[in-house]
């Protein structure tokens, strides 16, 4: 008698499968690499019995084994690529490469007889004992696509299998075994685990379109989520539209941009939020080529702070805001090492930095645009046109890249260092640089890796490639060999739950961290990043550390407490593209809540900065204490919840600058800097940057903005005491120093 209790379907892991007496490998059968889409399988049933294929192929499917040998094991394809998750659509190939087919859709036997996937052989995978990703050991149910039917063991294993169970029940309930994967690659490549999805040309591009529509319709408005996603792109065209909502990171696989085609669009609108982008952070999309065909044949990317746009060849044209509404802001943002055939158009965006890309048309201005480097930067005289242009980027290295080399094994590309740069690394051929192969790098999961783990990691010479996910520290990650690589995909996320940092940085050369979120804790940490233990006069200039995209919040997601976010010892950083937040909205908000001080205090020499975004912090956003400093665009809103003007004054000064340069600098260079208030109550800062009086210490195009409306509330002055006061809505002050 059957029980009519829910049922579940275990997996279980198990060894890899070996031949015995009574099997044989059946003639004909080959052992084919695994896709990335593709996992080893057997199936246990309710009663201990496996699945088979009986004769290794070309006959019906049984339940009547005890042991995983070569006749029960099968190799499952998931047709919507990437991790396997509840409810996606798979195939069952066996030993012999037959694959598994419910006869007239269902109601009848399970054969092992057709030599392609039609409809009869696809199976929709229920995960029984919970949602989301499957895992071996996981309970699971197969039902087909056809009618909708269960396979079913009868008496729940032992003699026959059929489709034709109504409900998932003991019967219908298996134990998943999963002993290999192709985890991206077509040779058994790495585990990049459930969060990273590998898209190849061979998919359907149907099958792809619905695994980039699950995912974002779940991130589209998830601001403060845990989740975390990256989408791998192999070399090849696909037609697909790939929209990018938070913790969402998009990555071509090739070793130039044009090796990955997507025709449709890699996009970030605001549908979500009424056409309003201020709030667009925290995603990316990087080495691939676009062939716009949505939104009139014109790439949205509507973004803000925490966001990055790399290696991309838009063949066509994009705008940075979304114009499909009126009066839409947007509040960006970072391009670098692109190209641009047509028109780029900014719109209502507020500020915007490019850097070594070619822009062929830019249009459009609002308050601060800076262009580093760029070939074909727009012209124009300040203030009537706000466009700082650098002619040519004084000192960079691009951010290393994950790619597919020549023999389809996964590696990392650290471009080289470029002195008075002027456009692309790889329009003109091959990126310079050095390729370390993967297995130089730990690859890293959140759902297994602690402080101990990755710090063993890198006290063994390992590189760090951060998966997806949330990483909970209880102590700090400490990067002590030179030219480490930390390289987080999907905005992986480090919080160091004891109140320590959550890195610390040696004095030493060439270390990259890149694509990490920095979260602060509960429990206050005196500085999340640091790097180098204290000011000295070590040189790095041949061989610089580097922190590229890297984004420092306290609070939002929660109630977290930071004195500094990002401490500066090292001379010769280079910060490319840095966002570091107090959160003014989100969870855990309020003056007294989600506690941070600083920004940012460099203390090191000759350190470079290309898109500094700092804000809401109760201190100074930026100290800069450090000689032969270089900052060019800066972006910042002096915090929203200042009390009263009593708990906001120091020295007999009101407030404190945004931008602050220590007297003791004697050299110092700042271009482009957009400074915005929006206060609550009626408090004053008296000047959004202080100096030292020197002719070395140089300030151009520098802009205040008045976002808010309250009596009373004002920026006094631009810089040391000059610049006209910005006390109503709107209002706009610009200068030059």
């Amino acid at each position: 008698m059957r029980l009519a209790t829910w049922s579940m379907l275990a997996v279980s892991a198990s060894c890899a499968p070996a031949s015995g007496p009574e099997q044989g490998e059946p003639a004909g059968s080959t052992a084919q690499p695994l896709e990335s889409n593709q996992y080893t399988v057997n199936f246990k049933t309710w009663s201990g019995h496996y699945l088979v294929a009986d004769k290794g192929g070309g006959a019906d499917l049984m339940a009547y084994s005890t042991q995983a040998l070569e006749w029960e094991t099968f190799t499952l394809t998931d047709l919507n690529g990437g991790s396997l998750v509840n409810g996606d659509t798979v195939t069952l190939q066996s030993i012999s490469n037959q694959y598994g087919s419910a006869l007239n859709g269902g109601g009848s036997t399970v054969r092992f007889t057709a030599t392609a996937p039609q409809s009869w052989e696809q199976f929709t995978l229920q995960k029984l004992n919970g949602t989301g990703t499957v895992v071996s050991g996981d309970s699971i149910a197969l039902k087909t696509v056809v009618t909708g039917q269960y396979l079913s063991a009868a008496n729940a294993g032992g003699s026959t299998v059929s489709a034709a169970g109504a409900s998932a029940r003991e019967w219908e309930t298996l134990t998943l075994g999963i002993t290999a994967s192709g985890g991206g690659g077509g040779t058994g490549g790495p585990d990049f685990g459930p969060n990273v999805f590998v898209f190849d040309p061979s998919m359907s591009a149907a099958s792809i379109q619905s695994r980039l529509d699950q995912i974002f319709q779940q991130q589209e408005t998830n601001q403060f989520g845990s989740q975390r996603y990256a989408y791998f792109f192999k070399p090849g065209t696909y037609n697909v539209d790939v929209r990018v909502g938070f913790y969402m990171s998009v990555f071509g696989l090739g070793q130039s941009p044009d090796n990955v085609t997507i025709n449709g669009a890699v996009r970030a609108k605001a549908d979500w939020f009424n056409g309003n982008a201020t709030q667009n952070f925290w995603r990316g999309a990087e080495n691939l080529s676009i062939v716009p065909t949505k939104d009139s044949n014109t790439n949205i990317w509507a973004v803000s702070q925490a966001t990055t746009m790399r290696r991309i060849h838009v063949k066509g044209s994009i705008n940075l805001w979304d114009n499909a509404y009126q009066n839409a802001w947007s509040s960006g943002g970072f391009i670098a090492d692109s190209k641009i055939d047509n028109v780029i158009n900014s719109g209502t965006q507020q500020q915007f930095l490019t850097r070594n890309t070619s822009l062929n048309n830019w249009q459009g201005q609002n308050w601060n645009m800076v262009f580093v480097g760029d070939e074909q930067a727009p012209s124009g005289t300040w203030p009537n046109q706000v466009y700082t242009v650098v002619d040519t980027t004084p000192v960079i290295r691009e951010k290393p890249y994950l790619f597919i080399d020549t023999n389809g094994a996964y590696a990392v590309r650290v471009p080289s260092l470029r002195t008075n740069s002027k456009g692309t690394t790889w329009s003109a051929g091959t990126t310079a640089g050095t390729t370390l192969s993967l297995d130089k790098f730990h690859v890293a999961r959140s759902d297994r890796d602690t402080a101990d783990t990755l710090n063993a990691a890198l006290g063994a010479g390992k590189h760090l490639l951060l998966t997806p996910g949330i990483y909970h520290l209880s102590r700090a990650l400490q990067v002590s060999n030179p030219n480490t690589i930390i390289l987080g995909l999907g905005l992986a996320t480090l919080i160091p739950d004891q109140g320590t940092a959550a890195m610390n940085v040696a004095d030493v050369d060439g270390v990259t961290v890149a694509g990490v979120l920095f979260d602060a804790g509960v429990n206050n940490s005196a500085v999340l990043l640091s790097v180098g233990s204290a000011a000295n006069t070590v040189s790095h200039a041949a061989n610089p550390t580097a922190l590229f995209d890297v984004s420092c919040r306290v609070g939002g997601a929660q109630a977290g407490n930071a004195t500094v976010c990002v401490t500066i010892n090292s001379n010769d950083v280079l910060i490319d593209n840095i966002w570091l937040w107090r959160a003014d909205h989100g969870n855990g908000v309020g003056w007294d809540t989600n506690k941070g001080i600083n920004g940012i205090i460099v203390n090191g020499n000759n350190v470079s900065a290309y898109g500094l975004f700092c804000e809401h912090f109760e201190g100074y956003q930026t100290l800069w204490n450090g000689n032969n400093g270089r900052v060019y665009f800066y972006q910042s809103e002096i915090p929203y919840d200042v009390p009263n003007q009593s708990r906001w004054t120091h020295d007999g000064v009101n407030g404190y600058a945004s931008y602050k340069v220590a007297n003791s600098v004697t050299n110092h260079d700042a271009r482009g800097l957009g400074i915005y208030s929006v206060f609550y109550n009626p408090v004053i800062l008296e000047n959004a940057i202080e100096t030292p009086t020197t002719p070395g210490v140089k300030f151009q195009h520098m802009i205040t903005v008045f976002l808010g409306s309250t009596p009373g509330a004002a920026i006094n002055h631009i810089i040391n005491g000059t610049g006209a006061a910005v006390t109503n809505q709107n209002m706009v002050s610009k200068s030059s120093y």
